[in-house]
């Protein structure tokens, strides 16, 4: 009897092979093979290991420690403050309103809070902030400046040319050429009164300041007791009427107390007490001599 030949095997893998090759070639199944299980075994691994409160304690600490480390290097370490741009009274001010306990870590320093806090100063007008090398923190700023003075029921301050308080001062004496104006509301008007004070210029040293009535119009304060009331229209245009009327006539050099022009079609002048008595006698002096 001739021996069997065995069947030779079919080299072709089944149905149910064939597609489990399939689903594990898609791109899905192999990411999820390659990053998915080994990001699942490092997850589970960090999850027993953070279960415990002592070793979350311990690995907060070295995470602690580590990042001290690298903040307190030298090179990220700011040892001083400097400031330019400002006065001696307002880098105390600044100082001040900024207390840092040098050394600090440039990392515990907020910049822009710091920049906030200079410039909500009275007298800043702009204020920039940033680290220079060698551990400097750099403040650089720009100042109002003076341009007028103003006199309340508060006490005497510092405006600037838009009217912005700068800062309290004992007395007006301590700025001798600044002008000066008073009243509620003149701090809200400082551009006109600075026009008005320029259009006075002719006066000199005459002029005494600016008075502000009824938060409307202006009253030009001489030398010897002496007013010009301005309209609250034009004001500008009034005060020099009555310095070229003055400079033509002397007007203001005269016996003149109070020069009214709120009714610009009917201007008055009111004599000085002094004036009128005289006027007074050479009247009653005429009429016994007639």
């Amino acid at each position: 009897m001739p021996p069997v030949t065995p069947t030779p095997r079919d080299p072709a893998p089944s149905r149910m092979r064939y597609r489990m090759q399939r689903w594990m070639l898609t791109p899905g199944i192999r990411t999820a093979l390659r990053i998915g299980i080994p990001l699942m075994v490092v997850i589970g691994a960090a999850g027993g290991f953070l279960s415990d409160q002592d070793r979350r304690d311990m690995l907060m600490l070295k995470i602690g420690e580590l990042r001290a480390g690298i903040e307190e290097r030298p090179e990220f370490m700011v040892g001083l403050m400097a400031i330019d741009g400002a006065s001696a009274g307002l880098s105390d001010d600044i100082r001040e309103a900024v207390p840092l306990d040098f050394p600090v870590s440039s990392f515990d320093l907020d910049l822009e809070q710091i920049r906030t806090k200079i410039a909500e100063l009275d007298p800043v007008k702009n204020a920039s902030v940033r680290i220079r090398p060698g551990g400097v923190l750099q403040v650089d700023v720009i100042a109002r400046k003076p341009a007028i003075i103003w006199r309340s029921r508060d006490g005497v301050a510092l405006l600037d040319r838009n009217g912005a308080h700068i800062d309290e001062i004992g007395s007006r004496l301590q700025y001798p050429d600044l002008a000066v104006i008073a009243g509620d509301g003149a701090d809200d008007v400082v551009p006109e009164a600075l026009t008005l004070i320029q259009a006075a210029a002719p006066l000199g040293d005459r002029l005494r300041g600016l008075v502000r009535v009824g938060e409307r119009r202006w009253d030009v304060v001489l030398d010897r007791d002496q007013r010009i009331l301005l309209p609250p229209d034009r004001p500008v245009r009034a005060l020099e009427r009555v310095i070229a009327l003055s400079e033509a006539q002397d007007m203001l050099e005269r016996d003149v107390a109070v020069v009214d022009l709120r009714l610009s079609a009917r201007p008055t002048l009111r004599m000085t007490s002094d004036a009128v008595e005289n006027w007074w006698r050479i009247r009653e002096i005429n009429g016994n001599g007639q």
